[in-house]
């Protein structure tokens, strides 16, 4: 063997064991992630996929220099506090919190461990940031949906739907506390628009039945369903066919909805949402202060109308919101 390639060699085989023992020692950073959703949802998984695939194009990959931990509450808001009290036993770097009881149950066990909320629609009104440009504390995140969507939704549905009379709002009192955040600009719109509003708050399967049941009673009414996890996660599909059985017109936040059978929807992309709370993920990760992270808004909205329920329902999708809408299903 020549000197040249015996240096070579030698000097090869030196770098294998520092290359491994780099490897070794990179710091393994953790990130918790408290979901209100079930663990079987295909759109949650979509959101726990979107934040894999954001952080790794960061420079952050699960199992190699982070590790995420999941928590899943189903829907059920009973479960979030000891949830999060084994997720802050962990220890992790940083904390993903999804929808308002999740941040509120991370809330009241950690004041130090940073927390990223996502889908939270009113940060300020829950206790969770002193102001959207100073959070201040250690929590931080992504709203979804400002008070003024209430009276957006009432607008489409009178647009499609031009005889209504009688709206409902819906939401799940216990997960959606926020629900009063909504109330008065819906309240203003129905006004406005010469349209009764109601509240219809429900607890479980037999309230959604019931609630529907008498919206649809008397005619020309309507429902408007609150981004909140019990109806928009594993009671979605029970509010869709309900809705659709009772001939309700109906709108909803999340574009999936529609998807699902929904009339229509109009709101963000959560999927989206999720990608872009990655980026604060990774500057907490980095060194940056929680408390000086604004509170980023919505950027992205989407109309989608499900052309095949509106035809169900013997309704004609006007021009006004052909030529707006992002999506049709068919």
């Amino acid at each position: 063997m020549k000197r040249r390639e015996l240096i070579t060699l030698l000097g090869g085989a030196a770098a294998w064991p520092l290359a491994a023992r780099a490897q070794q020692t990179e710091q393994v950073r953790r990130l918790g992630v408290l979901m209100s959703d079930a663990e079987s949802d295909p759109e949650a998984q979509a959101n726990a996929a979107a934040v894999r695939q954001g952080l790794q194009e960061l420079g952050w990959t699960d199992g190699r220099n982070i590790r995420i931990d999941y928590r899943w509450a189903g829907g059920d808001r009973s479960r979030m506090p000891a949830l999060a009290h084994e997720l802050v036993g962990l220890k992790p770097d940083v904390i993903l919190a999804r929808s308002t009881p999740a941040t509120a149950a991370l809330k009241a066990e950690t004041s130090t461990i940073p927390i990223v909320f996502t889908t939270v629609s009113d940060p300020i009104g829950s206790g969770f940031v002193a102001s959207l440009s100073r959070p201040g504390g250690n929590i931080t995140g992504f709203t979804n949906f400002e008070s003024s969507m209430s009276g957006k939704w009432l607008g489409l549905l009178k647009e499609i739907a031009p005889g209504v009379t009688r709206t409902g709002m819906m939401f799940n009192p216990e997960t959606a506390p926020y629900a009063q955040y909504y109330l008065r600009t819906f309240e203003a719109a129905a006004r406005s628009f010469a349209v009764e509003s109601v509240l219809a708050p429900v607890h479980d399967d037999a309230d959604i039945t019931r609630t529907i049941d008498m919206l649809a009673r008397e005619p020309n009414a309507s429902l408007i369903v609150l981004p909140d996890a019990f109806t928009t996660s594993n009671h979605r599909k029970q509010i869709i066919e309900q809705a659709s059985r009772r001939r309700l017109p109906t709108i909803y936040p999340y574009r999936f909805m529609a998807e699902d059978g929904g009339l229509m929807s109009y709101g963000i992309d959560v999927t989206d949402l999720y990608r872009r709370a990655t980026s604060y993920i990774d500057r907490i990760l980095r060194g940056v202060n929680p408390a000086g992270l604004p509170v980023q808004t919505p950027v992205k909205f989407e109309l989608v109308i499900n052309f095949k329920t509106a035809k169900a329902l013997s309704l004609e999708v006007p021009m006004s919101l052909q030529i707006r809408v992002d999506g049709v299903i068919e």
